[in-house]
């Protein structure tokens, strides 16, 4: 039984009746309750009412007043170089289009001219092809520039690593939500330094062609523009879940929970020994009968076989 809300001042009391915190409330996701919208109209519609939440921010890590391991500090100062040379290219671009502006608008002014009011131009034009060849400079020595960053950082990598008693393993769950396939377990050996092209090349191995969608959450490598690249290429529409709402990407969050369950007894020392679990498991998974899906005793590969007949 709900009672009214008591708040007391100075010998004052105020009753107020309290109204159900859950009545009136809505989310995006209840438009996938409503019977007369299809998958397609539905996923729309839900992309639409989420599209204000789902906002990337880019946030800058500093180590001012903070005590971090060697590993953590380097790779924010490779993040803060990084930063700079960025700052710096931004002026540098900002110069170039001043100078394009400024050339264009004195090729304008100078048609329709006669030669006496031409004066200076030959000097402005020997002025012009010098900022151009500084700029062909600096476009090939930021190419320089950058392949050391990345070569450097790719080598920083690599010692955490290697100076890492137990590396992290990562692993990446590609399930199909209609059928309840596992479509493909990626195994990652650079753990928590994965990269956005290492996913994108291992999703370009596993998703079906008929991809329309793919649900993620919002981890920065499913928000790269090679990731929206990928996305192009195929064709599908990428939906990003809300930050800590891992239920709303419940079935991926289910088939997790399950392997990891199936993971708890077996041991492994190795990543080539873990990628065989995993593919035990792929195997198993996808064999045995599943209890999501709407036809009892049916395996994710018998449904996905037979799923074309209903």
């Amino acid at each position: 039984m709900d009672l009214p809300a008591v708040s007391g001042s100075s010998g004052r009391l105020v009753l107020c009746h309290r109204t159900p915190s859950q009545a009136g409330a809505t989310w995006p996701g209840q438009v996938f309750g409503q019977s007369d919208l299809t998958y397609e109209e539905g996923m729309a519609a839900y992309l639409a009412a989420t599209q204000d939440r789902l906002k990337q921010v880019h946030k800058r890590r500093g180590t001012a007043g903070k005590v971090e391991p060697s590993a953590w500090r380097e790779e924010n100062e490779r993040q803060d170089e990084w930063y700079h040379i960025h700052q710096r290219r931004q002026q540098e671009d900002l110069a170039w289009s001043e100078a394009k502006t400024n050339q264009r608008q004195a090729v304008q002014s100078r048609r329709g001219k006669r030669k006496l009011q031409r004066a200076g131009w030959e000097s402005q034009q020997t002025i012009w092809k010098q900022v151009r060849q500084q700029r062909l400079q600096c476009l090939e020595e930021r190419k320089v520039e950058t392949a050391a960053w990345h070569e450097r950082n790719r080598q920083s990598q690599q010692a955490d690593l290697t100076g890492c008693a137990f590396p992290w393993i990562a692993i990446l769950v590609v399930t199909d939500n209609c059928s309840r396939q596992c479509l493909g377990l990626p195994l990652f050996q650079s753990g928590s330094h994965l990269t956005s092209q290492e996913v994108v090349e291992a999703l370009a191995q596993c998703l079906p062609n008929e991809l329309a969608f793919l649900i993620s959450d919002q981890d920065f490598r499913f928000r790269s523009q090679i990731f929206n690249q990928l996305a192009q290429a195929h064709g599908f529409v990428h939906v990003p879940v809300y930050r800590h709402r891992p239920r709303s990407n419940g079935i991926a969050e289910h088939f997790v929970w399950t392997l990891k369950d199936w993971l708890e007894p077996c041991a492994w020392e190795t990543a080539p020994q873990l990628g065989q679990l995993l593919t035990r498991f792929h195997i198993e998974y996808n064999d045995r009968p599943h209890q999501g899906l709407p036809f009892p005793g049916l395996s994710p590969n018998e449904f996905a076989s037979r799923i074309w007949l209903f």
